[in-house]
């Protein structure tokens, strides 16, 4: 029922923690807000997200982006001037990584896919700052970047996986199909397969393909392993010709997953709740699902169905002495209980009502228990987005029931928390909602024209505005062939996606764009069903309570920082030294001064990537006893890919019309005359070159090669971030595999033919290593048994190369004094210009055919005051629907995303 006992409520402005706390409930709710408020001010939150051109790419492509970092409500962030992009393969190995310098909050750069040596697969991209760092990664900009290659493969596949519980074991049926590029099944071909991991392989076996190229794979999964599988594949096409295919394989611990989330967080005895619930498959999708509610005794209380990709909600009534399951119909006909959480025999808890236009409907119950233990107490209730409180209220528990109407003006757009505190100040009760104003940039695109003929110039007129007047702003257009790239809207990650939702909660969020791509009652429940089951978010009042704020290891970089220490060689520092950096072949120097510790800083440093630079201290009295040491920055570790369930499991069928269409933009842009190259190869050193080596297996589980240590500062940090399979702590390297199966003995290092320990590979240079081997276990070598060790890491240095005599001068200078130092520093990358063809020149200088997918690339659209810009380019050869999105950011922190669409005959 609706009570006349309204809330006392005030809202939070500048002058709140001016309000005296006279009384012990003044006393709870300022705590609530100076703490919160501490938090806002020490640690404020940023956020990254990146526009890129297109969803998917193809093996000599370009990955074209542009990044934008936001603090506080969206605002052009001005604490970093630095944002790190990574992308990584399935296996987690390090393939970009770009560093670009933020003006105003945004940057472009650019990721090239080389076509040889870039692998079919999922990849993982993810962006950041340091200050990002400080706090839990889940709020990394993440996204699953598909990259197919036609060109290195030979077969065209498609799998299959079904998953089956038997006795609690997790079992797996594989339908793998096989065909030749012009789709004719690889018939009755011998195969062999094998399960691995980066704990071994796990399964294996062989079979042979039936008539329509297909074979079926049985094998049991490890429902509680924490990493990732494949399957790999050798078909054997006879004349020694064998072609190798490997499979992803991505799995829940149970082929059908339910959970259910009370609104409020707990279930209580007495008052009628709205459970949401979320069924999710193998794979990490949503399911829809039917299904009834018993009680203890099997009497059906009420019918249930998922409204959107597997979630849902149902109102139940828990009784004292009563229990509740979820009887659902599987797939396979079958019927599962489900329990649902168990009801508090005591409580108090909060539930809102968002359908409202204009208001907030909140209201908070108490159970009869609850209300007899607790009568005339205080209890208070606060609304936060972004970190900062923007309603608060309190009141006293004379009634068992209290309704308020809370203006959703009073809010930000995007995700409000609100939390219900006891007496004593305590979170017992929470909902979130997503709050939606007409509020953003508007972006609209001005033109007349609907339909183009190839090759023929567009222009398109692009205006912005803040719903009121025109505005400046920073915009990113991308111009795709939608014939070429073929992609669910629904499924995209946008500005607004991610901004206003994803970033702000844990966990993958399934086709986020469905709830802003044409919203409507259906799509805002759905959305509000969203915030009632993702049940992770980045605020946590228990933990602000007690006092439990993130550390800051990392402060927000301003600029590129060199930092080191001058010491004598005996190690004592040098007080008041004088320090100069050089970038050389720059007209960039600096100069700096060591404090009492010796500690020196170099700011502002203007350094691109792979640019050498010299520190010297060349300039004090008694130089040739002083040494630089250099600090070091340890690269962001391996993060967990949230967005996994975007994988296409089968890239080939899937992205088939893109790929056929980039391997035609090779060929025809690929026309080269023969060449006869008779050089011999260069073998590159290993251990097979050692003795002592030679029983370790021919090929490592993990090899990193020495091109990707060059423009390493110092060598061991960089290993410890390209080595994949290994774990480090405490100063030894161990087998990840073994190390999280609780064996704790550590690897064996090996320099060439010769075992060291870890404080030897601070002493390697980069420059001279020729690559690292890692092996899982030592073959027949027997290196493990003499040392005690478990796995083998092999460093080979490149060969010393051979040559005449040299002077005493010319030797003396391959031994810089320790004054110097020279280093090749992780700078800024500096973008390249996309290439748009322009097509009013005479023919006989075009091309022959163009194949684009990307049209028209343009991280750098500013709109003037009046909010206008323009931007030309020319269609390609394709038919078809071409898609045009703009994307941006003002620097009122308003975001705002267009699409529009034209057509090419």
């Amino acid at each position: 029922m609706i009570n006349n006992k309204k809330l006392t409520s005030f809202f939070i402005i500048s002058f709140i923690f001016c309000i005296s706390a006279f009384s012990q409930q003044e006393n709870v709710l300022n705590n609530i807000l100076s703490k919160t408020a501490k938090l806002a001010e020490e640690h404020p939150i940023e956020k990254v997200y990146l526009h890129l051109d297109k969803p998917y790419y193809a093996a000599g492509d370009t990955i074209w982006l542009k990044a934008y970092v936001t603090s506080e409500v969206h605002q052009p962030s001005s604490l970093s001037k630095i944002v790190y992009i990574d992308l990584r393969d399935q296996k987690d190995s390090l393939i970009h990584s770009l560093k670009l310098a933020l003006i105003d909050g945004v940057a472009s750069g650019d990721i090239s896919l080389p076509l040889f040596s870039t692998k079919q697969g999922n990849y993982h991209l993810r962006a950041y700052t340091a200050w990002m760092r400080n706090f839990d990664n889940a709020y990394f900009f993440n996204k699953t970047i598909p990259i197919g290659n036609l060109l290195q493969n030979d077969l065209l596949t498609h799998i299959t996986y079904k998953n089956s519980l038997l006795n609690d074991k997790l079992f797996t049926n594989t339908l793998i199909s096989f065909k030749e590029s012009d789709n004719k099944p690889v018939a009755s071909k011998k195969v062999n397969w094998k399960v691995e991991s980066n704990e071994g392989i796990t399964s294996k076996g062989k079979g042979t393909t039936d008539a329509n190229g297909s074979l079926n794979i049985d094998f049991p999964l490890n429902k509680n392993s924490k990493t990732t599988s494949e399957i790999v594949t050798e078909i054997d096409y006879g004349n020694k010709k064998i072609i190798f295919k490997s499979f992803p394989i991505t799995y829940n611990k149970s082929p059908l997953d339910i959970q259910f989330f009370p609104e409020g967080g707990e279930l209580i005895n007495g008052i009628v709740s709205k459970i949401a619930f979320k069924a999710i498959q193998s794979n990490g999708l949503g399911i829809n699902i039917k299904g009834n509610i018993i009680d203890k005794n099997g009497k059906i209380l009420s019918n249930i169905s998922s409204s959107h990709i597997g979630i849902g909600s149902f109102l139940l009534s828990p009784e004292a002495g009563n229990a509740y399951k979820a009887a659902i119909n599987l797939p396979d006909g079958s019927i599962k209980n489900y329990d649902l959480p168990k009801a508090l025999p005591s409580g108090f808890g909060l539930t809102a009502d968002n359908s409202n236009v204009e208001n907030i409907v909140l209201k908070v119950e108490a159970n009869d228990l609850y209300f007899e233990n607790n009568n005339t107490k205080y209890f208070y209730i606060t609304g936060q987005s972004g970190g900062i409180i923007y309603y608060a209220a309190k009141s006293t528990l004379t009634n068992k029931i209290y309704n308020v109407l809370v203006p959703k003006t009073k809010f930000p757009t995007g995700i409000v928390q609100l939390t219900l505190f006891s007496s004593t100040g305590d979170p017992i009760s929470e909902r979130i909602l997503f709050i939606q104003h007409d509020d953003q940039l508007n972006i609209t695109i001005n033109n007349s024209k609907t339909v183009y003929q190839p090759r023929q110039k567009v222009k398109l007129n692009i205006a912005a505005t803040n719903n009121i007047s025109p505005t400046e702003s920073s915009l990113s257009v991308s111009v795709i062939d939608e014939s070429k790239v073929l992609f669910d809207d629904n499924a995209e990650s946008t500005i607004l996606t991610n901004l206003l939702l994803t970033s702000d909660l844990k966990g993958y969020i399934e086709k986020p764009n469905y709830y802003f791509l044409k919203p409507d009652e259906k799509t805002k429940g759905n959305l509000d069903l969203l915030m009632l089951t993702q049940g992770y978010r980045r605020f946590s009042y228990k933990d602000i309570l007690a006092d439990k704020f993130p550390t800051n290891y990392f402060l927000p970089e301003q600029s590129i920082e060199i930092t080191g220490t001058l010491r004598t060689l005996n190690g004592m520092p040098i007080n008041k030294g004088n320090v100069r950096l050089t970038v050389l072949g720059k007209s960039f120097s600096a100069e700096a001064v060591t404090n009492s510790s010796g500690a020196f800083k170099f700011s502002k440093v203007m350094v691109t990537d792979s640019s050498k630079v010299s520190i010297n201290a060349r300039n004090n009295a008694n130089n040739s006893n002083l040494m630089i040491m250099l600090d070091q920055v340890n690269s962001q570790d391996i993060t967990i890919n949230y967005q996994a369930a975007d994988e296409i499991l089968n890239i080939d069928s899937v992205m088939r019309p893109f790929l056929l269409n980039s391997k035609k933009q090779y060929f025809k842009s690929q026309i080269l005359d023969e060449v006869i190259i008779k050089a011999t190869s260069i073998k590159k050193r290993s251990h097979a070159d050692h003795s002592a080596l030679k029983g370790l297996s021919a090929f490592p589980d993990q090899l990193i090669d020495g091109e990707r240590l060059q423009n390493c500062a110092l060598f061991i940090n960089c290993f410890k971030s390209l080595s994949s399979k290994l774990t480090f702590k405490d100063n030894f390297f161990y087998i990840s595999r073994d190390f999280n199966s609780g064996n704790k003995t550590p690897v064996e290092l090996y320099l060439n033919d010769k075992p060291i320990d870890f404080a030897h590979l601070n002493s390697l240079n980069s420059f001279d290593i020729e690559s690292v081997e890692i092996f899982n276990n030592d073959g027949l070598s027997g290196i493990n048994k003499m040392s005690s060790t478990n796995g083998v890491v092999v460093i080979n240095t490149k060969e010393t190369p051979k040559g005449t005599k040299i002077s005493k001068e010319d030797f003396n200078s391959l031994f810089p004094p320790k004054y110097l130092v020279t280093f090749i520093p992780k700078g800024y990358n500096v973008g390249k210009v996309f290439y748009s063809p322009k097509y009013d020149g005479p023919k006989n200088n075009q091309p022959i055919s163009d194949y684009r997918s990307t049209i028209y690339w343009n991280p750098d659209v500013i709109t003037d005051k009046p909010g206008n810009a323009t931007v030309e380019f020319y269609t390609a050869d394709g038919k078809g629907t071409y898609k045009v999105v703009i994307e941006g950011i003002n620097n009122n922190g308003q975001i705002g995303r267009c699409v529009y669409r034209y057509a090419v005959q």
